[in-house]
Order: structure tokens, then sequence, then C-alpha cells
């Protein structure tokens, strides 16, 4: 395993960074505040290439692997975690599920225009009987001669909004429970979709997340992504990944709030001394910076892992669930060290303290992954 990045990863990380600051920082905290999409730079990010890299070249993609992929999410995460999870839905979970589970007729139709943005997706599994227990679905797909009728709502989509394609997970067999799910691939501008309610959340504001409605939608047996009943595997398979990209983003956001504590230790002043002076704010720091080094040294060989196609589910949980609740104890420091000012919107750290926050949460709680890792080393 081997961590000297290549020209070409560095070059692109430097990239995002670089975007990041001179385009998503100026604006950040007005999309928050509106609850907005930042849409001209997600139309900026599938030029530079951000949303191709999980894709081979062959379908339009870069390609260029897991570990790049985690460092853009860094750089994009440590300023604007909203806009920054586009990226990784698209990566993560919608692409990543075509390029493994699709059909050489669905890759070359997704793909290409998907990679540079040109189609943005969404991944919609979870609902409201139905989230840590996959089981618990009532969203239904009826065989209907060469089509399945669908009927549902789907709850809490990442990039709901605005989606152009739709990775939709349905029962076929509600006798199976969880092993009678499908999932399909579907356009948003079927007759009989239509998105639902828009959600007012905490943090992550100027991301979309949405209700997903389907009533008697119409789709082609061929829109069928990987086998009839098999779905829970493409969901699984698919969020391993996915955790990846979450853990980079909770890394990002408290790089970000590391950043700002430091910055703000060497400008304030108390008691006549800076308080970057004071033990108590200096031990605070170093312990911050310490937990974000392990995250970022067991993220680089989570990526590594996917990149070398070593399975990584058991790890993926780990780096997902130590990165979460990590970047929870140093955005508590951050926002301590800041006293007051830290509870004020004008002051990034109060955003970085909410947008942590559902790291802990989506693609899986902690209390999942724990299972997941319990269940891994009882296995063994």
């Amino acid at each position: 395993m081997d961590f000297t990045f290549s020209e070409e990863h560095r070059l692109t990380r430097d990239v995002a960074r670089r975007f990041a600051e001179n385009r998503l920082s100026p604006t950040a905290h007005e999309f928050d505040e509106k609850q907005e999409v930042n849409f001209d730079a997600l139309r900026e990010l599938g030029e530079l290439g951000f949303y191709g890299m999980t894709v081979p070249e062959e379908y339009g993609g870069n390609a260029l692997g897991a570990l790049p992929y985690a460092d853009v999410m860094i750089e994009l995460s440590k300023v604007d975690a909203g806009t920054a999870v586009a990226v990784s839905v698209q990566n993560s979970l919608v692409n990543d599920t075509i390029v493994k589970w699709g059909a050489e007729e669905q890759k070359r139709e997704y793909l290409p225009k998907l990679a540079v943005g040109e189609w943005m997706g969404c991944f919609a599994l979870t609902e409201g009987g139905a989230g840590s227990d996959p089981g618990g679905m009532k969203a239904t797909a009826t065989r209907d001669g060469d089509h399945f009728v669908l009927n549902g709502t789907k709850n809490f989509t990442t990039n709901g909004g605005f989606a152009d394609v739709i990775i939709g997970f349905f029962q076929t067999d509600l006798d199976k429970g969880a092993k009678g799910i499908s999932a399909f691939l579907i356009p948003s501008k079927t007759p009989g979709f239509e998105v639902g309610r828009h959600e007012n959340k905490l943090g992550i504001r100027s991301s979309s997340t949405t209700e997903m409605v389907f009533r008697d939608c119409r789709v082609p047996a061929t829109a069928l992504l990987g086998t009839e009943n098999k779905g829970l595997n493409v969901a699984l398979t698919t969020l391993d990944g996915g955790r990846i990209g979450i853990a980079a983003q909770a890394v990002g956001i408290a790089e970000g709030a590391l950043e700002e504590a430091v910055k703000y230790a060497k400008d304030r002043t108390q008691f006549g001394s800076k308080i970057a002076d004071f033990q108590a704010i200096q031990f605070m720091l170093a312990d911050m910076a310490t937990e974000i080094e392990m995250a970022k040294t067991m993220l680089y060989r989570v990526a590594w892992m996917k990149d070398q196609h070593i399975r990584h589910t058991k790890e993926s949980a780990m780096i997902k669930l130590y990165a979460a609740e990590m970047a929870h104890r140093v955005c508590h420091k951050a926002l301590q060290i800041h006293g007051g000012y830290g509870y004020m919107k004008e002051f990034k750290v109060e955003r970085l303290y909410r947008d942590q926050r559902i790291t802990e949460i989506y693609e899986g709680t902690s209390e999942i992954q724990r299972v997941v890792i319990a269940r891994s080393l009882l296995a063994d």
C-alpha cells in the first residue's frame, strides 16, 4: 500500500481545493441561508470531471479512482458540504452502481451523460418505515407484461429535486421482505413520477433533499438494474463505496473546523494574551489534528482497497463510523474554542457544526455501522 500519490492525483486535489476556495467559499453561507442548490457550481464540477471519477474511460469517465475521489470530497467539504454531497451521490451511489450492476446497454446509455454532469442522478432507497431496515419497504413494482408499474414514496433523497435519473428500490415480491427487493433505473421524466416535499434540514442546506412519489409509474422491464429480487445486494454493495464518500465528507468538515479554530485562536485575545497561548486551547487543537490524521490515513487505506478491488465492507463501515464521530468531536471543540461567537451564524464554524451531524446518520447510522462491523468479526 503506497500513499505516494501520482501527479494526476495531486493535480486533481489542487483543482478541487482552488475551486472550493474561489467558487464555493464566497457564496456558501448565502446558499445555506436560502436553502438553495448552487447549480452553477454543480455544472462547473461536471466540466472539471469530478462526476466521472468512478466511471471507466470507455463510458466517458476519467477513471481516476477512489483515492483521488476521497481527496476531492475532503477539499469540497471543507468549504461547502451541501454541494460536496452531490458529488458523492453522483460518483458513489449512482455511477458506481451502474458500473457494477448495469447491463451493457444501460452503461452506454447513462454513464457518458452522468460522468460529465449533463445528467444528475439520485439514489432512492429510504422510506418513512424503511430506513435502517430495508425489509420494511412498502413501495412496490408490479410486473405487467414487459413492464413494471411502480407505486410508493421514497424519503430523504439527496439530489431528488433536480435528478434526471433515479436509482429506485421497490418490492417485487412482498412475501420475501428484504429478499424481494429489486432496483430500477428510472428517468425522472417518466409519467407517474413527481418530486414531493422538499425537506427543511438542520445542515447541508445547500443540497436538495426530497420525497420521491411514484403513482402508477410505468417502466420497461429493461429498466431493471441487476437481477429481479436481488436489489438488496445492489444497495449493500453500493453503500460500501458510498460510505467512503461520506467518511471523506466528514474528514473535510473536520479539517475545515480545525482551520477555523486555529485561525480564531491566533486572533482572539483574552486576559491580555492570544488564546492560542493557553495550554487548554493548545491541547484541544492537538487532539483535533491527531484525530483528523488518524481518520484520513484510514480513509486512504479503504479507498486504496476499493481501487484494488479488495472486499471492504467491514473497513468502509469502520471508517464511516470513526470519521463521522471524529468530526462530531472536532466540530464540538472548534465551536467551543470560538465561545459565544461560534454560536453565531456569521462564523463558519456554526455551519460546519450543523453540517457534520448528518454524517452520523445517512448511508447508515453509526449504530448500523457497528452492526456491520460486529457481524463481520463474528463471522470470521
